[in-house]
């Protein structure tokens, strides 16, 4: 499958969660809970620095990720390598409030070594991540509270 169009140099998936704006941005912030819906970076553990590692679902290779969070922007961006030392921004989180809860977005774009089935297996990984998120964050949100009638 060739993919490799001046339209799919980047890609976004979203979805909507029933929790607050500040609840989401701080669970995307937080390294080790990476660990918990990144296909790339499974079961993360700390190594300094705000840096975590992880295991590839896919081939068992481990990946480093340093996530830094602008809470001004409601932005988190991940710096991503193959060894602590050489990590860069490569995947970045948006948050923005919403009625009922908030949009996250998982922005990727194709760096130039990506071949076609590597970008493929990004975007198909990002599709279902961001229903990950929505998952672990709406299983471990608060009841909403009761309206006063």
């Amino acid at each position: 499958m060739q993919i490799d169009t001046p339209l799919l140099r980047s890609h976004c998936a979203s979805v909507v969660c029933r929790v607050s704006a500040p609840q989401a941005l701080a669970f995307l912030a937080d390294g080790l809970q990476l660990g918990q819906w990144a296909l790339g970076c499974w079961q993360t553990e700390a190594v300094g620095g705000g840096v975590v590692r992880g295991r590839s679902l896919f081939d068992d290779t481990p990946s480093w990720v340093r996530p830094v969070v602008d809470e001004a922007h409601m932005t988190v961006v991940y710096h991503v390598g193959g060894a602590p030392d050489g990590l860069s921004p490569r995947i970045h989180a948006v948050v923005a409030a919403d009625p009922g809860g908030c949009r996250i977005s998982l922005h990727g774009s194709r760096t130039p070594d990506m071949d076609d089935a590597r970008w493929l297996r990004l975007v198909r990984c990002h599709e279902l991540e961001v229903l990950l998120i929505q998952a672990r964050l709406e299983l471990h949100a608060a009841p909403p509270a009761p309206q006063v009638l």
